[in-house]
């Protein structure tokens, strides 16, 4: 993991990157480093630990992120910790006579120093949006004196966290580190609403796994004053009294072409890195290429490199890194063609033959290298369960290894198609909107298009689809979230769906149960239901169901997909998804809601972008709705994985906690082998927090040293929820 570090506290004694000196009590100053004084007079050192008593035999002890460089001291040090490469960390100081006063973008930005100069001008007198403006994936922290600002992006793809610690207040853009700092315990009660609701705010709030370490929301920033926090949203907000005028579509979609070659181009400008190669190359092997070898040893390859499904959205990134002026591939002096990575699961061949020809077809581009990873039942989901340790729990964890295969043969930088389906289609819930503000003859494709997808017959779909849409439209947001968390506390979880009809009927609502939700106990079901009841009583975000809705999908997307990058991670290779960077997000909130409702209105757009970026011949199928998770492969690898799938749910952590019950859940993964009708999705979200907490139970060690003796290695598993009195369990569990 790479994540960046740093707190502010009320007194400076507790900095511990060393004091500044001359300020300590020895020399007669205050105990705290004066925003005023240089701290370049002599060598920075004797930084006290996080001790009681700041007279001990640990006074002098540095505490410090294991593996850390230094960005900034004392009094609010700030470090950069993991395999940062050189040009992803750029601070600058707004005037070498005030030091204080000094910026830090962390992560691949597109700004030049001079831009980031006045952004950092603007940003001392309070303006922070600027700061998020500029093309590319980062994280900006501003120091203003004692004054310390992070900002957060919009989808929440690199989120920010925060406790209370030292008399004061510690961030980092990772929970893990932190929950070593203070020693959290597990919060159970958010690992309970990750699985009963895992795409709804109202029940995760801005709590983590860890206890006591919280997150800020997506387009928030976190503001230190000498400890004391304050979070603050960046983005205007829309009024409520009348609904926003209709944007122009061409304009609007004009923008998403903008924003998104802004965005690839920032990564292609970028220094290129040469990957360092694990083991050497071992020569010729029969039946081997040099792509197959480098792939073996775990090595990306050189340069620049995409996601080649056949899908609109990796299509689109890879002709447009291909396209884009420069160099766009390997290293300079060996080529300029971009490698296209596509994966064949010859274990499950059926089902995706029309994407594989759309991705052989687009890689007839003389100026695409493309490359075929094939893989049969040693790549099925569930086959390695062996992984690296992520910050929180995902579903990517059962997948993990079939997607580390793939990535393995692509490049140093390498896009992926992440994050479209969620920032340029439309929710369901968006037709509740529409009708809101009076647009109904807008429904009339969309809803004529699912009536040709049902399998009974389109005589009654229309109606249900209308009507479900009115009832959310007049449903306020406090009797939407009371009446999900007397669903949960009922036992009410059936989430089983048969079709696109039946999902777009389950979500059109304020918020629904997740496909794990049936598993549950009762006593996990009633906590994540007091939850809920306790966030009907606050101000939404936002009052329109569908805004509401999509941007609650977007940020639990780009949650899972940072999950994903700590899953998947091979060494010395970057995982870029510019539908995720802000500006992209925000030209995509641009898109009228009457164009996004429409079918097939991510292809048009996506063909758009392609048209103005010269590329206007596309293979027949472009724009065909790529189907869901192969139930097929899932199956199989249940099927191949069971017994060990078995002795995992033997006497499982979930069981430990209260949140499950174990023979439920075997019996669950037996069905599944089986082929009887079971939520697949829902028993990989099960799977995977039980991977995660055995992970983080076996974990020795700490992010941090120089700590005193009796911090712990890892957070315990806290006592397990409380049972409900005899009689009041939830029914259906």
């Amino acid at each position: 993991m790479r994540w960046l570090v740093g707190w502010s506290s009320i007194a400076a004694r507790f900095g511990t990157a060393g004091r500044v000196p001359g300020s300590g009590p020895a020399a007669g100053g205050t105990g705290y480093g004066s925003p005023y004084g240089s701290p370049y007079a002599e060598p920075l050192r004797g930084g006290i630990a996080d001790t009681d008593d700041p007279a001990g035999p640990d006074a002098e002890r540095t505490l410090h992120p294991v593996g850390a460089q230094l960005l900034w001291g004392d009094p609010d040090p700030l470090w950069a910790v993991g395999d940062w490469r050189p040009d992803e960390i750029r601070t600058l100081t707004a005037d070498p006579a005030d030091p204080f006063t000094r910026l830090a973008v962390l992560g691949c930005c597109g700004a030049t120093d001079e831009e980031l100069r006045r952004a950092l001008y603007a940003a001392r007198g309070g303006a922070l949006r600027h700061l998020t403006e500029w093309p590319g994936s980062y994280t900006a922290v501003v120091q203003a004196g004692r004054r310390i600002t992070v900002l957060g992006d919009l989808a929440g793809a690199r989120p920010v966290f925060y406790t209370p610690w030292a008399g004061g207040t510690a961030y980092a853009t990772a929970a893990l580190p932190l929950a070593d700092l203070i020693e959290a315990q597990l919060d159970v009660g958010h690992l309970a609403a990750l699985l009963a609701c895992p795409d709804s705010p109202e029940a995760l709030g801005d709590g983590t796994p860890y206890a006591g370490v919280r997150r800020i929301p997506p387009g928030h920033t976190l503001i230190l004053r000498e400890g004391s926090r304050e979070i603050t949203g960046y983005e205007p907000v829309a009024s409520l009294a009348v609904a926003a005028p209709e944007s122009d579509a061409a304009g609007a979609v004009e923008g998403v072409r903008e924003a998104l070659t802004a965005a690839v181009r920032a990564r292609l400008t970028a220094p290129r890195h040469a990957p360092d190669a694990l083991l050497p190359d071992p020569g010729p092997v029969p039946g081997m290429g040099p792509a197959d070898r480098r792939a073996a040893r775990g090595a990306p390859a050189p340069g620049v490199g995409a996601d080649l499904s056949g899908g609109t959205a990796s299509a689109t990134l890879a002709l447009l890194a291909a396209g884009l002026p420069g160099a766009p591939g390997t290293l300079p002096g060996s080529g300029s063609r971009l490698l296209a990575v596509t994966f064949n699961d010859l274990a499950t061949p059926s089902g995706r033959e029309g994407e594989l020809a759309r991705a052989h077809a687009l890689a007839a581009d003389p100026r695409l290298h493309h490359v075929v990873v094939a893989a049969a039942e040693e790549a099925l989901p569930y086959a390695e369960l062996d992984g690296p340790l992520t910050d929180e729990p995902g579903p990517c964890l059962v997948t993990a290894a079939r997607d580390r295969r793939r990535l393995a043969a692509g490049s140093a930088d390498h896009f992926t198609g992440h994050g479209a389906r969620q920032v340029l289609d439309a929710h369901p819930a968006r037709m509740a909107d529409l009708l809101l503000d009076r647009r109904r003859r807008h429904l009339l494709r969309p809803v004529a298009a699912l009536a040709r997808s049902a399998p009974e017959g389109p005589l009654f779909v229309p109606f249900s689809v209308y009507s479900a849409a009115r009832r959310l439209a007049r449903t306020p947001y406090r009797a939407g979230i009371e009446a999900a968390a007397a669903r949960l506390r009922e036992g009410g979880v059936a989430t089983a769906v048969s079709g696109p009809v039946d999902a777009s009927l389950a979500a059109l609502t304020w918020s629904r149960p997740g496909p794990a939700a049936g598993w549950l106990t009762g006593e996990a079901l009633a906590e994540v239901s007091i939850r809920l009841r306790a966030a009907a009583g606050r101000p939404p975000l936002s009052l329109r169901p569908g805004e509401a809705r999509a941007r609650a999908l977007l940020a639990r997307h780009a949650a899972d997909h940072r999950v994903f990058e700590q899953a998947v991670e091979v060494r010395s290779q970057r995982l870029h998804a510019p539908f995720l960077d802000n500006q992209v997000v925000r030209a995509a909130r641009a898109l009228p809601e009457s164009l996004r409702v429409q079918p097939g209105a991510r292809a048009e757009i996506l063909r758009s972008v392609l048209a103005a970026a010269g590329v206007r011949e596309l293979p027949p199928g472009w724009g065909v709705t790529a189907p869901g998770p192969n139930e097929t492969a899932v199956r199989l690898g249940l099927r191949a994985a069971l017994a060990s799938l078995l002795a995992l749910f033997r006497a499982p952590l979930l069981a430990d906690a209260g949140l499950v019950d174990a023979g439920v859940v075997r019996q669950a993964l037996t069905d599944a082998a089986d082929g009887r009708p079971v939520p697949l999705d829902g028993l990989a979200e099960l799977v995977s927090m039980e991977l995660w907490l055995r992970r983080l139970m076996t974990r020795r060690g700490t992010c941090w040293t120089g700590s005193t003796p009796r911090r712990r290695p890892a957070p315990p598993l806290p006592t397990p929820l409380p049972r409900l009195p005899a009689g009041r369990e939830p029914a259906g569990t």
